[in-house]
Formats: C-alpha cells, structure tokens, sequence
C-alpha cells in the first residue's frame, strides 16, 4: 500500500486549511470528498483532487478507500466513526471522539468486534515537544515522577453548543495531553467561574499530582500554552505553545529547542502535529497497526473530561472510573 486511497467526509474550512492540504503531503491519496453542500465537495476535490459525492455510503461503496477521515461537527463524530467502520472501513475522525464518554466507549467497542482502526485527531499527541517529553519521562521510573502543571487559554467561547464549548471543543487538547503524558488519572477536583475559567486539580493513578489552569478569557492570536513536568531530584522539563522546549536533569540544564516560529500554528504540522497525526494514521494503515491516539485513548480522554465537568458542577471530589471496552 504505497499511498493509501482515503475517502473524505466533509469539507468544511478548518478541514480544507488543516486536513486535505496534509493528506498529500503525507502520502495519502484523496480519492473521494462527500459533504452534503456540492459546492464545498466540489471545491475541495477541484483543490485537492478526488470524485465528488453527497452520501457517503455511495461514495465507499463505489471507490473502496484504504481508510476514511471524518471532518464534520462533533455531533457526527461517533456515529460515523460507527457507521463507516461497520460498513469494513479504517476511520480518522477529527477531535473529540464523541460528545460524551459513553458514545466514545460504544466507538471504541465497535472497533475492537470488528478489528478496525479507529482513531482521533489529538494533535498534541504528535507534536514533536511532547513526543520529547514522553521519551524523556521513559527514562525515569513512574514512581520519582512527581507533576504536571499546563496552562492553557483562548478567547471567548459561547458555551451553547458542543463545537462552542470551551471545555469540550479547546480544552480537550490538554485534557488528553494529561493522560498521554503522566497516565491515567484516579481522583479529579475542578471548581470553574461561569464554565469559561477552570481550575482543576488531580491524582494520578501512579500517584503524581497535576494542576490545570483553563481559561477562555485571552486570545487566539497569542496563544497561552505553558507545561512545566517535574521529576524527583532536580529533573524537570518546559514546553511553551507545543514547540519551545527546556529540559533541566540534576539541576543543570541539558537540552532546549527554540524553533524558527513565533506560534507553533505557523509551523509545518510537525510542531502542532497536524502533519504528523495523518502520518501516523497513514503509516499505520499500511502496517496494520494502531495509533497513538486510537479510539481507546481518546475514550478515557472523554471520561476525564466529564469527570472535571461534573466536579466543577458539584463542586465536590471525583473519582474517575473508566470502564472495559
């Protein structure tokens, strides 16, 4: 499988800026675009390249793509994802997985009965600065790591629909940047001003503790992403917008990496990992394999993200409990 055939649902603008642009530069093959506006499928595959449709299940039926990305509203997410993987189909869909944790676990659970890849877009997961920090956190035992601090902010949000909502449709890049980076997490305190400002306490299963500041009430433009790790003995790491990077191990520093953009969203995708989640997907089409933001990651993503949800509602301790797929 040289370049994998891929069949896209949705052309939406985030889509044509940050997924079909990559899809070639990834080495995929757009072979088909299903949006049921004709004029933006029409557009995109004139852009892009690919037969226009307005169903998708005629469009697999008729072009029989190594996978299928997913590019609509996160009210579409889990359906799709189901439909097109009951239908024989590997599928990418974009963040979150679902609009909430049990639509993400009966995802995940179509994907383990069928044997087909399901995976979500958390770029974070890609980008080359926390890929680093995962490596550098291998090298210590889980016990001496001690915690994880991020705070994340944008502009205003809505907060009336689920592509409107801070917490869900910003805040959930972190949120499963949290679980990617120091596992999965056993007890959650949040308390929030009017859901457009979280503060968020936790426990980790393997018994570090994290803090996360959340708040919508900043920019776009200037971006706030600043992640501090701390490890027992004088060993800690800062990550500044997903590229700017600062390790210091037995008090000394020992590696930084500034790269040549103001804003990781200026980047090629590797800083923001927009280019490298579809390398993945692509290269692990071709291999048979799974990603590392497959669908059973992105499930217990969504478990802790309604875990801060309801803790800062009732404004009492949470314990997260992710069930068995």
């Amino acid at each position: 499988m040289a370049d994998p055939r891929l069949c896209l649902i949705g052309a939406g603008r985030l889509a044509s800026r940050r997924i079909y642009p990559y899809v070639g530069a990834a080495g995929g093959q757009i072979v088909g675009v299903c949006d049921l506006d004709a004029e933006k499928a029409e557009r995109n595959a004139r852009r892009f390249g690919g037969r226009v449709y307005q169903r998708f299940e005629a469009m697999l039926a008729a072009e029989q793509p190594e996978g299928v990305i997913v590019c609509v509203g996160p009210e579409g997410h889990a359906a799709l994802a189901r439909q097109v993987m009951e239908l024989g189909f590997p599928v990418y869909t974009e963040k979150p997985p679902a609009v909430t944790a049990a639509a993400a676990l009966e995802v995940a659970r179509v994907s383990r009965r069928t044997g087909l890849l399901c995976t979500t877009a958390f770029k974070k997961r890609y980008s080359a600065a926390y890929q680093r920090a995962r490596e550098w956190l291998a090298g210590f035992p889980e016990e001496r790591w001690q915690a994880l601090s991020i705070d994340y902010a944008s502009a205003r949000y809505a907060n009336q629909t689920p592509r409107d909502t801070f917490l869900l449709d910003f805040c959930i890049h972190v949120i499963d940047l949290t679980g990617y980076l120091f596992g999965d997490v056993a007890r959650v305190f949040a308390m929030t001003k009017d859901r457009h400002a979280y503060a968020i306490s936790l426990r980790f299963v393997n018994g570090a503790v994290g803090t996360l500041t959340l708040t919508d009430g900043r920019s776009f433009r200037v971006p706030t992403e600043e992640v501090e790790i701390t490890v027992e003995g004088g060993n800690f790491m800062t990550i500044r917008n997903s590229s700017r990077l600062r390790i210091t191990e037995d008090e000394r520093p020992c590696e930084w990496r500034e790269p040549p953009t103001f804003t990781s969203a200026g980047d090629s995708g590797l800083d923001t990992g927009h280019l490298a989640e579809i390398v993945d997907f692509l290269a692990a089409l071709r291999e048979g394999r799974t990603t590392r933001s497959n669908i059973f990651e992105s499930y217990k993503s969504m478990v802790l993200y309604e875990a801060i949800a309801e803790s800062a509602r009732t404004q009492t301790p949470v314990e997260v409990e992710y069930a068995e797929v």
